[in-house]
């Protein structure tokens, strides 16, 4: 409950002396052990019960805390929030007054839901605290079913365009940005927006992309890796579709020339979910996509990556050495960052300094100091990682090692006593040494401080209310480098498409692995200066299992496809 702002509940409790000092140490440690929520674990532990923590939260807001009865809720008071509005933020209708109306919401600490409402509602609105665990079985039962899909919307608003019900001027009218504003804040605008995107997340996509071409305006989301259209809406909307999501994210909705970034904080079904917007000028209007960042899809925990038993327990001994360097490489999207968080997560306690310069931060860790990086006003990797030397860690986090004064910094950071994670943009794990030589770092220190380096891709799993089994073409098995007497007695699966995975065949996405563990020999090659191929069979014969071979170690579970291996490797 609130667990994102476990910061300023914690606050709350010493100003209000709920707690001893003893059980403050306590709630804190056990919180950057396990990640749980301030509240959650003080309520757990018995140090106060549940209606007690919410008045004085309700107290430290200056409001209400109302305890909510549906059957007390009239049904027209029920009816003035719109059901997109109420799934979006988690709102509760609970009395009107004249011109007031008071609302009780999942996040009471978010001031922006009070002013949207306040705005489409043309009402002023008051915010009480109240039970999420309540609101969200109100808002299920109330505002669970709504009859309008987005394919239905969309008719409704494609036929109040052509009527001028909703007005949207085009760039030759140069809209000013009272105009915009108004326009972005219309009610079915809102409506429209508001379901989008708690589809968009229902159906756990990681991106949200709205595209204004010259005759049509498509929105597209990405759900395991892959692009999925939606019905496209008409091609006028797109300036107040966009202007309304600039609103969300505090955006200057006048400015359409200059690539633009922000951040939307939601709460959806009980679960926060922060949203990265950036916009890009194009030449048929502003280009605009939502980064999903969802704690509840994306598990920080090293134990449920589904790595391999042997590379499990290698980063797990690795990641507690006092120094030393530990890169992830792949592609972009390829769950590095995921992998770096998990392992950050691991060693996290009280008696460890963690830093970490990411750009930007993608989920906040409680415990672990985390610095945005901003190279437009100079705040680059490398003068924060030497900013991190003078702050006493032992672990440090770069979110990328792209330069040589970024990778060089790092390996004296390592040389003087601290552990470094990072990421490295290469193909394979044998790859990352040959990137560090290119950028210029010296090989005589990339073999005394790179302890390993764990190569990894995301492929899709088959879903697993239709996998069907079927043999493999011969053509394919080639593609692997098998024949039909290495998979005699293997059984090859496929999805054949149902209603659970929208017809995909796919449903979720698992990690596959290779990890180059340097051992005294691979040193010797990298001071050699040895080309990766030559690192890479040397590794294969002292035993690294390449990213292949671990894929189809995930055919022969019957966890993908052959085609998904193939495209990946």
């Amino acid at each position: 409950m609130f667990e994102e702002h476990s910061q300023t509940i914690m606050q709350i409790f010493r100003d209000r002396n709920l707690l001893t000092q003893e059980q403050l140490s306590e709630v804190e440690e056990e919180s950057s052990r396990t990640g749980k929520a301030i509240t959650d674990i003080v309520i757990n532990f018995g140090f106060a019960d549940r209606d007690r923590v919410l008045q004085m939260i309700a107290d430290h807001l200056g409001t209400d805390y109302v305890y909510i009865v549906s059957d007390e809720i009239p049904p027209e008071v029920v009816k003035m929030i719109p059901a997109s509005s109420a799934r979006l933020h988690g709102i509760v209708p609970i009395a009107v007054l004249g011109n007031l109306i008071k609302l009780a919401v999942r996040d009471p600490f978010n001031n922006n839901v009070g002013q949207e409402i306040s705005f489409v509602l043309n009402k002023d609105v008051e915010i009480l605290v109240a039970d999420p665990e309540k609101i969200d079985k109100f808002v299920e039962a109330n505002y669970g079913e709504e009859s309008s899909s987005v394919a239905e919307m969309l008719k409704t608003l494609g036929a109040d365009f052509e009527t001028g019900a909703v007005e949207a001027k085009g760039p030759s009218s140069a809209p000013t940005a009272f105009d915009l504003e108004a326009e972005a804040s219309s009610q079915p605008i809102v409506k429209f927006v508001n379901l989008v995107l708690y589809q968009a997340i229902m159906d756990k996509s990681s991106d949200i992309h709205f595209e204004p071409f010259e005759h049509e305006f498509k929105i597209r989301y990405r759900v395991d890796g892959g692009l999925y259209e939606m019905s496209p809406p008409p091609k006028q909307m797109a300036l107040p579709v966009i202007s309304r999501i600039k609103v969300m994210a505090n955006m200057n909705i006048a400015e359409r020339r200059l690539p633009q970034d922000g951040r939307i904080m939601l709460t959806i079904a009980g679960r926060p979910v922060d949203l990265r917007v950036s916009t890009l000028p194009t030449q048929h209007g502003e280009s605009l996509v939502l980064r999903v960042l969802d704690r509840s899809v994306v598990s920080l925990d090293l134990e449920v990556l589904g790595m391999p038993k042997r590379i499990y327990d290698y980063i797990c001994e690795t990641i507690i050495k006092p120094n030393g360097i530990f890169f992830v490489t792949g592609p972009t999207g390829s769950g590095k960052t995921t992998t770096l968080y998990s392992c950050l997560r691991k060693v996290n306690s009280v008696d460890m300094k963690i830093l970490t310069a990411e750009e930007p931060v993608e989920y906040d860790i409680e415990g672990i100091m985390q610095v945005n990086v901003n190279e437009a006003i100079g705040v680059t990797f490398a003068r924060v990682l030497r900013a991190f030397l003078r702050q006493d860690p032992d672990k440090i986090m770069v979110g990328e090692t792209r330069d040589l004064e970024t990778a060089t910094i790092a390996i004296q950071a390592s040389l003087t006593g601290h552990f470094v994670f990072s990421t490295l943009h290469t193909n394979d794990a044998p790859g990352a040494v040959t990137r560090l030589i290119d950028m210029g770092v010296e090989p005589f220190l990339i073999s005394s401080t790179l302890q390993a380096v764990l190569g990894q891709r995301l492929i899709r799993t088959i879903c697993k209310n239709c996998r069907t089994p079927y043999e493999p073409t011969e053509d394919a098995l080639e593609m692997l480098g098998l024949t039909q007497q290495d998979v005699a007695d293997r059984t090859f699966y496929y999805g054949r498409g149902c209603p659970q995975c929208d017809g995909k065949g796919y449903k979720g996405r698992k990690g596959i692995y290779e990890l180059l563990h340097l051992t005294d020999p691979l040193r010797e090659l990298v001071n050699q200066c040895a080309p990766t191929i030559v690192l890479r069979q040397k590794a294969i014969e002292l035993g690294m299992v390449t990213l292949r071979e671990d894929g189809l170690r995930c055919i022969f579970d019957g966890e993908t496809t052959v085609e998904e291996v193939i495209k990946y490797t």
